[in-house]
């Protein structure tokens, strides 16, 4: 008794601590009014059942030619990967595919019909249907998994002719090894065709996981993303993909980069965009422009000389835009990263501090060289539209039309 009665006196000394006197009595009030709190389990059955065999079966009808179903995430305004599906479906649906986009677990949206005002006032005016989970679903000719948890969804829709798999990046390394690392590595022997985001990843999943891959090319926003004018030319300015909550995005390490710079040329100014870094212990002077609009990154981009984008997976979209906007790329070395970039056009060194450094210094002390860079990526930009993505996304779907994308 005197041992539960010492055990009382110290959880009321801590409430005490903590709340105060009048906090201290809520709490007291409330145990002996309602009892105690219960216990906040973790649900793991309901979080992850998706994994587990299961049927989706869809509404009465046939599949007709050109119709895809697009099993996606639900989405946030600004996310680059839904930005690509949309605009995908767009362009798609120019080409007369009609589309419906099925959100599999929705967490933002709870309305179908919010969702499709949401899709078509901040990406694409897309005539795209939307859907909620999984009821009423249409037969189709192609299923388009979009994520790794979205795959599941597309392995038990018994709905569709062709199964595909639209693949931006790869997924298993957003996790530490482990039950999500695992279920979404699984997701690649499911025998779907991948359409991969460059060739990186049509390489890597052929040659490890027997996959049929059919790679599609970045494009750049031409209109948006060109080069401006810029207002003070005479301060070096670097530019930093800052994204902290993103770990292939290398934050961290940016940071060091960046230190070393500024402890090195005290007169570069840095520009930080991607993320709200305001709760970070940053030493150097520097604008942290948090998230912001395409158009007013793109003008960003313009007023700076150098950017420092670290890609430890896919790479980003990024360094050819900041290239159509005349900015020089420094970025890490890889085959991940030089589908895409090469040393013609950018600066690919190893992903040390030191390395980094040498390179975002080398190019601001040497104009020629950044000049010649910055003209090369521009040109090399320029080449690079999404309507040509688009023709190469269609190409792959008439692959798997026509039976030969898995012979």
């Amino acid at each position: 008794m005197m041992v539960l009665l010492v055990h009382r006196a110290r959880q009321v000394s801590a409430l005490l601590k903590r709340d105060g006197v009048w906090g201290a009595l809520r709490a007291i009030w409330r145990r002996l009014r309602y009892g105690p709190a219960q216990p906040q389990y973790v649900d793991v059955f309901g979080h992850y059942s998706f994994a587990l065999p299961h049927v989706i079966r869809p509404a009465p009808g046939q599949s007709e030619p050109g119709t895809l179903l697009w099993f996606i995430p639900d989405f946030n305004i600004g996310s680059g990967g839904h930005t690509t599906i949309f605009r995908t479906i767009w362009h798609l649906e120019q080409k007369g595919y009609r589309s419906g986009i099925v959100i599999c677990k929705p967490v933002m949206h709870q309305n179908a019909q919010d969702a499709r005002a949401e899709i078509q006032e901040h990406f694409f005016p897309l005539q795209a249907q939307v859907y909620l989970g999984f009821a009423g679903l249409p037969p189709c000719e192609f299923a388009m998994a979009t994520g790794w948890d979205t795959a599941y969804s597309v392995r038990a829709f018994t709905g569709a002719r062709h199964k595909l798999y639209f693949v931006q990046d790869f997924e298993p390394y957003f996790y530490a090894m482990g039950s999500e690392h695992v279920l979404a590595e699984n997701t690649y022997r499911f025998g779907f065709f991948g359409i991969t985001a460059g060739d990186w990843l049509a390489g890597k999943l052929a040659q490890d996981y027997g996959m049929v891959t059919h790679p599609v090319r970045f494009g750049v926003e031409q209109e948006r993303y060109r080069r401006r004018p810029r207002r003070e030319p005479h301060i070096r300015r670097v530019f930093f993909y800052a994204r902290p909550p993103t770990q292939r995005r290398a934050f961290e390490l940016g940071l060091l980069v960046l230190k070393a710079v500024w402890e090195r040329l005290p007169d570069t100014h840095f520009i930080m965009a991607g993320w709200d870094t305001s709760n970070y212990s940053i030493p150097f002077p520097h604008l942290s422009c948090g998230t912001v609009t395409p158009d007013e990154l793109a003008d960003v981009f313009s007023q700076c000389d150098v950017a420092l984008v670290l890609s430890l997976t896919n790479a980003s979209l990024m360094p050819p835009e900041l290239m159509a906007c005349g900015c020089t790329v420094v970025s890490n070395r890889g085959l991940n990263v030089e589908w895409l970039l090469s040393e013609d056009v950018a600066v690919l060194t190893d992903a040390t501090p030191e390395a980094m450094t040498d390179a975002v210094c080398g190019l601001l002390q040497d104009d020629a060289r950044r000049s010649a860079l910055s003209a090369r990526g521009e040109a090399y930009a320029r080449d690079l539209h999404w309507a040509d993505m688009a023709d190469q996304f269609e190409a792959g779907l008439q692959k798997v039309r026509a039976g030969s994308a898995l012979s």
